[in-house]
């Protein structure tokens, strides 16, 4: 017996969707990125995004928590280096720097668990204040 509530399947294709770009006009940067999948229900999202080799995402932070896993190349992140295969977790409420090493792109899986948005030090409102030591 076949059951009659089977899930549709939302499939990417992520060797087949072209590279779009996020504008980051905050820090004059532009991403390469393929969204694999948006929840509406949740806002989740799943990205496939590539840092050029030198990048660094500046201080900044988020009002959502996310992960990156490493496909390949090394994320630099403000607390150390991670290669392929890792899967680097980045709770939500607080600051954070990123990026590429300075003579390899970076390309991995960027997860967030609610909707996507980022603020920057220059930015007027913070959803969490920067503490300086």
């Amino acid at each position: 017996m076949t059951p009659t509530n089977l899930v549709d399947l939302e499939v990417a294709d992520s060797s087949r969707l072209p590279w779009q770009i996020l504008s980051v006009k905050q820090i004059g940067a532009e991403i390469p990125f393929k969204s694999l999948l948006a929840d509406p229900d949740t806002g989740m999202q799943v990205m496939l995004l590539r840092y050029d080799a030198g990048f660094t995402n500046t201080w900044h932070t988020h009002p959502c928590a996310h992960g990156m896993y490493v496909l390949d190349g090394v994320l630099v992140t403000h607390q150390g280096e991670y290669g392929p295969g890792s899967f680097v977790w980045f709770p939500e409420g607080g600051w954070m720097e990123h990026g590429a090493t300075p003579d390899n792109d970076v390309t991995f899986l960027f997860i967030t668990n609610k909707p996507f948005s980022i603020c920057y030090e220059s930015d007027p409102d913070h959803p969490y204040p920067m503490t300086q030591v």
